[in-house]
């Protein structure tokens, strides 16, 4: 898996930021001038998936990291939302393909967003904050100990003891 330094390299910050590119090119067209609040609910939303990516990447401890992965994925959630209510509205009919793409963009990064988090809550490191050279070492030496551990017991035959324990 790769290690990121910064948040724009993660791929979810990047389809985030495609998300938000997509958002404001479909309400900055004329269409969008008599709908005030909703632009702007609808923009600010988008902004904080992306947002609440960068800022939790660069808070240093896992737990933090992991409330706002789950607060931008719970903006993802707010711009589908509203991306649908919008699906439903003749007036924005002709959006329907610009709309449709959002959707699958805003899924997308939900998706990531869970994948992600369900990785962070079972690896056993706290955060770049907590990491020293001997926490790095004694994290990848008890990985390859699981690694070693796990391949040593496919080996066995199906029905043996230890094989079954994993």
């Amino acid at each position: 898996m790769p290690t990121f330094t910064r948040f724009e390299d993660l791929p979810v910050w990047q389809e985030a930021i495609r998300l938000a590119e997509g958002v404001y090119d479909m309400t900055e067209s004329k269409e969008w001038r008599s709908s005030f609040s909703l632009r702007d609910q609808l923009e600010r939303a988008t902004l904080s998936v992306s947002n609440n990516i960068a800022e939790g990447f660069e808070r240093g401890t896992t737990n933090e990291l992991l409330a706002f992965l789950y607060i931008a994925r719970g903006s993802a959630g707010e711009v589908r939302s509203m991306l649908c209510f919008l699906e439903r509205r003749k007036g924005y009919a002709h959006f329907k393909s610009q709309i449709s793409n959002l959707k699958s963009l805003a899924e997308s990064c939900s998706r990531q967003l869970r994948a992600w988090a369900d990785h962070l809550q079972n690896c056993g490191i706290k955060g770049q904050r907590y990491l020293t050279e001997k926490t790095r070492k004694q994290y990848h030496t008890k990985k390859d100990a699981d690694d070693f551990l796990r391949e040593m017991r496919e080996m066995l035959p199906a029905d043996h003891p230890l094989r079954r324990r994993s």
